[in-house]
C-alpha cells in the first residue's frame, strides 16, 4: 500500500470519527437544552399548584363558605401560569420532533409529569372530574391543532397519579370549614375511584407501582379526616385525641344537623391548631435551587 494511499484512508477514519464526535456532541447539548427546560416546566407546575392551594384553603376564612366562587377564582388564575407552561413546551418542541421524542422522553418526563399534575388539579377544581388522555394532549398542540410530541400514556398516568396527593392537601385543609367534611367524602370517593382505575395498569407503567403506595396513603388520611381521626397523622398530644372523641361521641348521642357537626369539628380544630387548620399537610415551598424529580414528604 503506497503512502498516498494510507493517508487518504487515515483521512476518511478521521472524517468519519469526526461526524460521529459531532453527532455526540449534538445529542448531549440538546439533552442538556431539554433537562434544563423541564426544569423550569416543574418549576412552574409547582407554583400553579401551591397557587390553587393558597386560594383553595389558605387564603379562605371561616365566613368564606362558597366553594364554587373560590374555586372559580383559582381555576381563572391557574390557567394564566398554565399558558406561560405551554408557551415553553411550544419553544421547545423542534427538538422533540419525529422520532427525536421517544430519544429523549426521560429528559421532559419529570416536567410534563408535573405539568399534567397542576393541569388536572385545575381541570378537578373547575369540573370536579379527571382529565382525559385527549384533554391533555390538546393543551399541548397549537392554534391549528398540531401536536408540540406525542402525550405518552406513561407520563398521563403517572402525572394523574401524583394528582391524589394534591387532593388530599385539599380534602384534609377544607375539613375544619362548613361543609367540609362533605367535600372530603367527596374527594376521598374520587381518589378511591383512582386508586381502583389505575391498578389495573401496574404491571405495565414503570414506576406506577410505587406512585399507587403513595395513593394508598393518600387516601388514608382523608379518610382518617372525614372520620375526624386526622390527629393522628398531625402529631398532636393526647388532649387533642380526647377532643376527636369527644366530637365522635357526640355525634353518636345526638342526631345533630351536619352544619352543627361541622361547627364543632371546626371548633375543634381550631382549638387544637391555634387557628391554624393547615396543619403538617402543607406542601413546602421548594428552594429554587430543588433538583429535578425532587418528592416531598406529605
Amino acid at each position: 500500500m503506497s503512502k498516498q494511499t494510507t493517508l487518504n484512508t487515515r483521512s476518511a477514519i478521521i472524517q468519519v470519527f469526526d461526524g460521529f464526535r459531532n453527532e455526540l456532541d449534538d445529542h448531549n447539548d440538546r439533552r442538556e437544552r431539554l433537562i434544563k427546560s423541564s426544569r423550569d416546566v416543574t418549576n412552574l407546575s409547582k407554583k400553579v399548584i401551591f397557587l390553587l392551594h393558597r386560594i383553595m384553603t389558605d387564603d379562605a376564612s371561616p365566613e368564606d363558605q362558597d366553594d364554587h366562587a373560590r374555586a372559580a377564582r383559582a381555576v381563572s388564575k391557574s390557567r394564566d401560569k398554565l399558558k406561560e407552561i405551554q408557551n415553553l413546551f411550544a419553544g421547545f418542541s423542534h427538538e422533540l420532533q419525529g422520532e427525536r421524542f421517544w430519544r429523549y422522553q426521560r429528559a421532559v418526563s419529570p416536567g410534563l409529569q408535573e405539568y399534567i399534575e397542576a393541569l388536572s388539579f385545575t381541570y378537578y377544581l373547575e369540573t370536579g372530574r379527571l382529565i382525559s388522555y385527549h384533554e391533555v394532549q390538546k393543551t399541548l398542540s397549537d392554534a391549528e391543532g398540531n401536536n408540540y410530541f406525542p402525550l405518552s400514556v406513561e407520563d398521563y398516568l403517572l402525572g394523574l397519579s401524583d394528582l391524589t396527593g394534591e387532593l388530599m392537601r385539599y380534602a384534609i385543609s377544607s375539613i375544619p370549614r362548613r361543609g367540609g367534611r362533605a367535600k372530603a367524602n367527596e374527594v376521598c370517593a374520587f381518589v378511591r375511584n383512582c386508586k381502583a382505575d389505575f391498578e389495573s395498569f401496574t404491571p405495565y407503567i414503570r414506576d406506577l407501582r410505587k406512585k399507587q403506595n403513595v395513593t394508598s396513603q393518600s387516601l388514608e388520611k382523608i379518610e382518617d379526616g372525614v372520620y375526624l381521626r386526622v390527629f393522628r397523622h398531625l402529631s398532636l398530644k393526647v388532649p387533642c385525641y380526647l377532643a376527636a372523641y369527644a366530637v365522635a361521641v357526640r355525634s353518636s348521642e345526638y342526631d345533630l344537623p351536619p352544619e352543627i357537626l361541622d361547627d364543632l369539628v371546626s371548633r375543634t380544630m381550631s382549638s387544637a391548631f391555634g387557628g391554624d387548620h393547615g396543619g403538617s399537610t402543607r406542601r413546602k415551598r421548594p428552594r429554587e435551587d430543588d433538583q429535578e424529580g425532587m418528592e416531598y414528604n406529605d
